[in-house]
Order: structure tokens, then C-alpha cells, then sequence
């Protein structure tokens, strides 16, 4: 959590820089989804495929990980400090996560390690379906911040 002794707008300035890294983060991601996807439709060579989707899965996980164990809680907080309805709505958002996460998780179970070249065959089929899971994930990650990310406090002069 970033510092709890921030003024107002230091805090909310610290977690816009936050969310700003994070949602940079989302976008190599998506670049890397769709560029691998073009890779699963016509690869030339497994190897280099294999490890485009390891380091793909590696992305993707660390996505997923700084919503949780960094940008979700900061958020919180800012939703805590506008008031129980707004928290209450926010946690609420939290807990619809929990099933795309069950199929992020799926799907690094299922590449981030291939053993067999048989994985790959079904690649562009678990990208797809991977994409309309996360679609729906930062659908509800943007309504996250649009709702419990007030805009910066007015400072009185």
C-alpha cells in the first residue's frame, strides 16, 4: 500500500502514477497476445513459439499479480475514503475478477510449461477464448478505477 500518512493528493497522485504503469502493462500485454496469435495461426518452428508463449504467460501473470497485490488495494483505499456505498460497489467488482482469474490461471497451467508440441495445436483456440475473458476482465478492472479513482482533491486557496 503506498503511504497512509499521504496528504489527499499526493496519495491520489501516487496511485494515478500506479494505475497509469499498470494499465501500460495491460497494453504490452494485449500487443503480445495479438502478436502470438499471428504466431499460433502460421508458426514456422514450435521452439520459438513455445517460448514467446512462456514469456507471454510470464506478462500475463505479472499483470494479473499487480492488480492484486498492488493497484486493487490502493484502489480500495481510495473507495474506502469516499464512503461505504462506493467500497461496497468496489468489492463487489473485486469478487467478479474471481473467474476470469480461474481461466488466467488455467491458461498459464496449460502453457507457461508445455512439455508436448500437442499444446500448441489448441493455442489459438485458448488465445481466443483468453481474449474474450480478458476483455471482459478489463472491462470491469476500467469500471474499478472509474468508479473508486475520485478525481485528484481540490485544494482550497
Amino acid at each position: 500500500m503506498l503511504n497512509p500518512s499521504a496528504g489527499p493528493e499526493d496519495h491520489h497522485h501516487r496511485v494515478e502514477m500506479l494505475v497509469r504503469r499498470w494499465l501500460d502493462e495491460r497494453q504490452s500485454l494485449i500487443v503480445q497476445m495479438l502478436g502470438l496469435g499471428e504466431d499460433a495461426r502460421s508458426p514456422s518452428e514450435s521452439a520459438p513459439v513455445i517460448e514467446r508463449v512462456q514469456a507471454f504467460c510470464e506478462v500475463l501473470m505479472d499483470y494479473v499479480s499487480a492488480g492484486y497485490f498492488e493497484v486493487y488495494d490502493e484502489l480500495l483505499a481510495e473507495g474506502e475514503a469516499q464512503g461505504r456505498k462506493i467500497l461496497a460497489e468496489g468489492q463487489a467488482l473485486l469478487q467478479k475478477l474471481q473467474s476470469s482469474l480461474d481461466a488466467i490461471i488455467h491458461f498459464n497451467d496449460l502453457h507457461d510449461d508445455p512439455e508436448d508440441s500437442d499444446v500448441l495445436g489448441g493455442l489459438p483456440h485458448e488465445l481466443s477464448q483468453l481474449g474474450l475473458t480478458l476483455e471482459e476482465r478489463f472491462q470491469i478492472e476500467d469500471r474499478m478505477i472509474a468508479l473508486l479513482h475520485a478525481p485528484a482533491p481540490v485544494v482550497p486557496a
